[in-house]
């Protein structure tokens, strides 16, 4: 797999390399640039509301030097209506602005966003080993939002003032070189902190982000397992361990947000500080008549603009410095390629008739995040269409393994396995998955009604067809009982349901996907012995025509398998029938007499 640099197998945040300048954000041009004329226009409304400010500065010294000074009231009425007529331009031009830039900001964030998504759903399980979730979701919406305030907001601004502070710049020079010469010489003294102290903030920027993204990763963490610390008594522990990362949080901010206001307090001196003394210059000249007062006010207004546009041009740089660490945590989430993907030219599946025929040979496979321990060992294990296979063995013996490789979650490092002839390895992932059904031991139930969760296994079916399965499952009566029926919110991850109502649901899934092998990981470990016997019936009709491996706790569910098969440190160290098992008395007939209750069970299941 290609590995991201964020992923970890610690709980800390990772702590990637922090940008070293501004040209991360090169790769956020590919998502802007689909919106030229937007840009366009945001770029035209900006530009003219550069000019008029620009323009003011001209109206202003001729007001002064043939209003004022040449006492004319007819060029005062002029001057006012000129520049009602600039204001009203300007007002246009910003509102112009303003509304492109910010709507560009919100459509590249949400374009970037469904992106970024995209992918990491596409990415494999192992991936999600090594990377917390919590730390996917911080860069998703906290770092795309950091993106939104540059683009819809930073971008414009730093544009917009460095025009200002181009074109004060020009008019300065135009309307006293001297006085322009000393602004020029008070530069350097106000880039000098923006460049050093600019490093320091580009640094804290990403580790504030990171350290959100712990935040982030605790809360999701705690509200999974909430029920688990609500029972051990450990709330007090959860809060001051969350406590502890938000400190953390505010802390890293907090120095970001002292050199970010010192670089501030630094520039407003320095700038303003200038232009006191340039004032100061100019006034002299004034009085010695070598410059008029309308070229002074002038002056006066072209210095203060500069200074506002540099003072802006400082602020926004911190905001482009943290857009920066954002968007290359992004592109570390883009640039991460899948270690299951569908190759060039996938072989196709033969034609589906019944079950499917499934081959282990020789895997063997190691979990990322585990690669010291195989959990399949030179696996081999051949499954005839519409056959039932039981996996039996001590936990970790690599009996959801088999399942997670099936559904082709993982590759093996070693081997292969064969779905209907084809190797696996050369099919799309998808159009295996898409002839599998899979009923978790603990099964997932999504936050919506039970429409949506039984129709996730045929978002196509009819509803007819969502109750004919509902009913096969034996969960049609439950959830008709529900306040809103069908309609119902099951609640979150199923909340409002019971273990054995979110089994039935799960089970219903899995009939209406209708799939040529089925996957149980135990299906009906939690239901009551009524609900068990419901869906049992309704589990051999669905198996009829299908391959079905099941991986087994009870031995209702052993003794109805076509062949067991018995795992131990990821190989099959036996397989057939229960009779013939115990008779071998090995693993398998120590495992039955620890694990199921053989009085009276095993006699009626053979009878």
């Amino acid at each position: 797999m290609s590995a991201s640099p964020s992923q970890t197998t610690t709980g800390e945040s990772p702590q990637p390399a922090p940008s070293k300048d501004l040209s991360q954000l090169r790769h956020i041009l590919r998502f802007v640039l689909p919106y030229r004329w937007q840009m366009l226009g945001a770029l035209v409304s900006l530009t003219v509301a550069a000019g008029t400010v620009l323009v003011m500065g001209a109206g202003l010294r001729r007001l002064v030097d043939g209003g004022f000074s040449g006492g004319n009231p007819a060029l005062l009425d002029q001057s006012l209506f000129a520049l009602l007529g600039v204001i009203i331009v300007l007002a246009c031009a910003t509102y112009g602005r303003f509304f492109l830039v910010t709507w560009l900001g919100e459509r590249v964030v949400a374009d970037i966003r469904k992106a970024v998504f995209g992918h990491v759903i596409d990415l494999d399980p192992g991936y999600f080993e090594t990377t917390r979730t919590g730390e996917v979701l911080t860069r998703i919406t906290t770092d795309t939002t950091l993106l939104q305030t540059v683009i819809g907001s930073s971008v414009s601004l730093a544009l917009r003032n460095t025009l200002l502070l181009i074109g004060g710049l020009v008019m300065l020079a135009i309307t006293s070189p001297k006085l322009t010469g000393l602004v020029v010489l008070a530069v350097p003294f106000v880039i000098a902190p923006i460049v050093l102290i600019g490093r320091k903030v580009r640094k804290l920027s990403r580790e504030s982000q990171d350290r959100v993204a712990d935040v982030g990763a605790g809360i999701e963490e705690s509200l999974n397992a909430v029920r688990t610390i609500q029972a051990f008594v450990q709330e007090n522990a959860e809060r001051a361990r969350f406590g502890t990362r938000v400190e953390d949080a505010f802390g890293t901010a907090l120095k970001r947000v002292r050199a970010r206001a010192l670089l501030t307090m630094i520039v407003i001196v320095m700038v303003f500080g200038s232009v006191g003394l340039i004032l100061w210059i100019g006034g002299h000249d004034v009085l010695a008549g070598r410059i008029s007062g309308g070229e002074l006010s002038a002056f006066v207004f072209y210095a203060v603009v500069v200074a506002g546009a540099a003072g802006a041009v400082s602020e926004v740089i911190g905001d482009l410095q943290r857009a920066a660490g954002a968007s290359e945590r992004l592109m570390e989430l883009l640039v991460t390629q899948p270690a299951i993907a569908a190759p060039a030219n996938p072989v196709a599946l033969p034609a589906q008739s019944g079950g499917s025929a499934i081959a282990f040979e020789g895997v063997t496979f190691r979990y990322p995040s585990r690669p010291d321990r195989a959990a399949l060992a030179d696996f081999d294990l051949k499954i005839a269409p519409g056959e039932t296979i039981a996996l039996v063995g001590p936990s970790g013996a690599g009996k959801t393994t088999v399942f997670q490789l099936l559904l082709r979650f993982y590759d093996p490092q070693a081997g292969r396995i064969l779905f209907d002839g084809v190797d696996m390895t050369r099919a799309d992932p998808q159009a295996v998955r898409a002839r599998m059904g899979l009923v978790a031991q603990d099964p997932v139930i999504f936050g919506a009604d039970a429409w949506t969760n039984i129709r996730y296994g045929r978002p196509e079916a009819t509803d007819a067809e969502v109750l004919a399965a509902a009913e096969a499952a034996a969960a049609r009566e439950f959830i008709e009982q529900l306040p809103n029926g069908f309609n119902s919110f099951l609640g979150e991850k199923g909340v409002r349901l019971s273990g054995g109502q979110r089994q039935r649901v799960a089970i219903a899934r899995a009939i209406l996907r209708d799939p040529a092998l089925l996957l149980l990981d135990e299906a009906t470990s939690a239901l009551d012995a009524e609900s068990e016997q419901l869906v049992q019936q309704a589990l051999e009709k669905l198996m009829v025509g299908r391959t079905t491996i099941v991986i087994a706790h009870r031995l209702a569910t052993v003794l109805k398998a076509d062949r067991i098969v018995v795992m131990e440190d990821g190989r099959v160290v036996a397989q057939g029938t229960h009779a013939a098992l115990m008779a071998e008395g090995g693993l398998y007939a120590r495992l039955a007499r620890l694990q199921f209750d053989l009085s009276g069970v095993e006699a009626a299941a053979l009878t």
